[in-house]
């Protein structure tokens, strides 16, 4: 039974090595360090396997393994020659000094003594080969735990973090060499349970040697084990362990039990079973792992990666709201369970709370220009709540707000940056297992706080712009509602000015009663409108000739009155009456209103193939090219004093709207010809049929 032990011992060792060996090849990129690692762990894996092979045919020594043995011993003692020579340049320190020459030619002298002492049977008449053997084994095993003291005490102290897992690893694959063979020459034969336990010894070094490369980036640079997997693997191995553990316990239960023994186990084991699940699930006990993994097993505490991408995907998360999953996306930087979110207010200066995340809901407020918040923005430091209180002198000039003090549980304040201002600013609650808040935590929240504070900036910004275009919308509608009554009050008020005139006149008088009658029609219209809130268009095919009758008619009581000339009378488009109806009035206004009494206005109205023409000419004083270009058709640019500057606008807005166009000729005192096209609606005759 023994020797299959041994041989599984060794073999794990081999397997472990030649993992370790994978790794540094599929990373190797020339370091010398690297490849003298690499060299020494392919080596120490041939060796096991060598060992493993021997120990199934039930024996410890033979010429393979002791070969191997000490060529493996020779790879691990030039491993560490070479990092001891590179710290040498570096720093000079106290220590031995190890000549490579001599070295070599005591490795080269062992090996050729080992040879002979299997192969030249004359020269074990001299000396015992047994004692050789054990006797060179031992000197090895000193001469490299010395190494390993000497490549220590040669670091220098900020950075044997780097090292010390190496150095422990090594000194125990070589303590334990020495152990064995001591105890070799104390009884004169190998102890088969030390010599079969050495694989598994030997194995168990493989972990700390291979953290110390991933942390050390002169050994190697490319190996990396991901902090999620660790994580994993150390709860999966940590449960195992537990289960195997209350598993013995409950066969000792049973076997010592009697009666109740069964009953005890099982009860044992289901009450073994729920405080597994219950330490799996929780919280505390896995911010606790994360920690110490992170703590003593890598060279930074957080794997950036991983962290900004969980840090960007809570921010982005459509679940809750923003301001909830900031504080969250922060807080589980920090292992936190909790924390306050306070968003500056402008309108009341102060930085209000916004939101609670398992947090108490106090309803504090921190004015903007308040001795706290200048300080935040000033120093820009994250404020450990707890330090702060004990030791003042580490915060100076720090004030705390009283509400702040009393806060149950606030462990951190992390301000909230944008630019140079401080925007807002999270109280985090104290975190589930105890965090150390060193420089690289501080500069994590900071950092994190920045990006957060412009994903806030951001949704406050495009707030600000909804609430803008709203306004703008309703000042628009506004806008065009004051101008449809401008026109309306200038109509009513040139019947006013030409009553005294012609009130004796019967045409005046049906006229003016038919234009108060539409003007009427209209103010309705239009409160109709905004009692629905609503100003859709409603096409529907339009006979353009009436159209233009009525918008003529309406103008007849003016100076000059408009002529109207229309050469085709089944001309039908497709618009709202209403609109288009205000549109071409508008447009025969401002001809009336740009022409002075004995000057004209004429509208006409022709097929021009798919499309009908509509002109106005006016004989007014007429308008400058650069007019036309850059301002006429510019929404609230006007030349008259009570004037909107949004009717030519609206006019060839609604007219492109329904595939149209305008175009404008004028010249100065020359007058104004205004063309509007418009496509014709196809199959008219059923259409007005319909209509009429």
């Amino acid at each position: 039974m023994l020797p299959i032990i041994a041989a599984g011992s060794y073999f794990s060792a081999a397997v472990a090595f030649l993992f370790l060996s994978i790794l540094l090849l599929t990373s190797w990129r020339g370091r010398v360090h690297r490849m003298a690692l690499t060299v020494a762990a392919i080596m120490t894996s041939l060796w096991a396997v060598a060992a493993g092979f021997l120990a199934l045919r039930g024996s410890s020594l033979s010429l393979l393994t002791d070969v191997l043995e000490i060529v493996r011993n020779a790879a691990w003692t030039l491993f560490l020659l070479s990092v001891l020579g590179q710290l040498r340049k570096k720093r000079a320190g106290p220590g031995v000094a190890f000549p490579l020459s001599g070295l070599a030619a005591f490795y080269l002298l062992a090996l050729a003594a080992t040879v002979s002492l299997y192969v030249a049977s004359w020269f074990s008449q001299w000396v015992s080969s047994f004692t050789m053997t054990i006797a060179g084994r031992l000197g090895m095993a000193v001469l490299s735990m010395l190494l390993v003291e000497q490549l220590y005490r040669n670091t220098v102290p900020e950075a044997r973090w780097a090292i010390k897992f190496a150095c422990l690893g090594m000194g125990g694959l070589f303590a334990y060499d020495m152990y064995l063979y001591s105890d070799a020459m104390l009884f004169r034969h190998v102890s088969a349970e030390i010599w079969s336990a050495r694989g598994l010894a030997n194995a168990l070094t493989v972990p700390l040697i291979a953290v110390s490369a991933a942390r050390n980036p002169s050994w190697s640079t490319g190996i990396a084990v991901s902090r999620t997997v660790l994580f994993h693997s150390a709860a999966v191995l940590g449960s195992a362990a537990y289960l195997l553990a209350m598993a013995a316990a409950g066969y000792y239960l049973r076997l010592f039990g009697g009666e109740w023994g069964t009953v005890m186990q099982v009860v044992f084991l289901f009450g073994a079973g729920i405080l597994l699940f219950v330490v799996l699930f929780s919280g505390s006990m896995r911010s606790w792992l994360k920690v110490f993994i992170s703590k003593h097993f890598y060279s930074y505490r957080y794997d950036y990666r991983e962290e900004w991408m969980r840090f960007t995907r809570t921010l982005s998360d459509a679940g809750a709201g923003l301001n909830e999953r900031t504080v969250q996306a922060i807080a589980q930087l920090m292992e936190s369970p909790g924390g306050i979110l306070f968003i500056r207010r402008d309108d009341t200066a102060c930085h209000e709370a916004a939101t609670y995340w398992n947090m108490p809901s106090a309803q504090p407020a921190e004015p903007l220009h308040g001795p706290f918040s200048q300080y935040l923005e000033q120093q820009q430091w994250v404020i450990d709540l707890q330090e702060a209180m004990a030791k003042p002198e580490k915060y100076e000039g720090l004030i705390l707000p009283a509400w702040l003090c009393t806060l149950p549980n606030a462990w951190l304040v992390v301000p909230l940056l944008l630019g140079r201002q401080l925007f807002g600013f999270i109280v985090l609650a104290a975190a589930r297992s105890k965090v150390k808040l060193n420089w690289e935590a501080t500069d994590l929240l900071k950092i994190a706080g920045m990006q957060a504070a412009s994903y806030l900036a951001q949704r406050e910004s495009a707030n600000a712009l909804m609430v803008a275009r709203q306004f703008e919308s309703y000042t628009r509608m506004s806008t065009f509602i004051v101008h449809d009554l401008k026109n309306l009050i200038s109509q009513l008020s040139l019947l006013l000015s030409n009553a005294e005139r012609h009130k004796g006149n019967q045409e005046f008088l049906e006229d003016m009663l038919e234009t108060i009658g539409f003007s009427v029609q209209k103010m309705t219209l239009l409160l109709q409108k905004l009692g629905r809130g609503s100003s859709q268009d409603c096409p529907s095919p339009v006979l353009l000739p009436e159209l233009l009758r009525l918008a003529v008619s309406l103008k007849s009581c003016t100076e000059p009155k408009p002529t109207l000339q229309i050469d085709d009378a089944e001309l039908v488009v497709l618009a709202d009456h209403a609109r288009l109806e205000r549109v071409l009035g508008h447009m025969i206004q401002n001809a009336i209103e740009a022409t002075p009494r004995h000057g004209s206005v004429a509208v006409s109205a022709r097929r021009s193939g798919d499309n009908v023409i509509i002109e106005i000419r006016d004989s007014g004083h007429g308008m400058t090219p650069e007019f036309i270009r850059e301002r006429l058709f510019k929404p609230f640019e006007s030349t008259k004093s009570a004037g909107m500057g949004i009717g030519a606008y609206e006019s060839r807005t609604y007219i492109r709207l329904l595939g149209g166009d305008i175009e404008v000729c004028s010249k100065p005192s020359a007058g104004t010809t205004f063309q509007v096209t418009l496509p014709l609606l196809r199959q008219e005759a059923p259409s007005v049929a319909a209509a009429a």
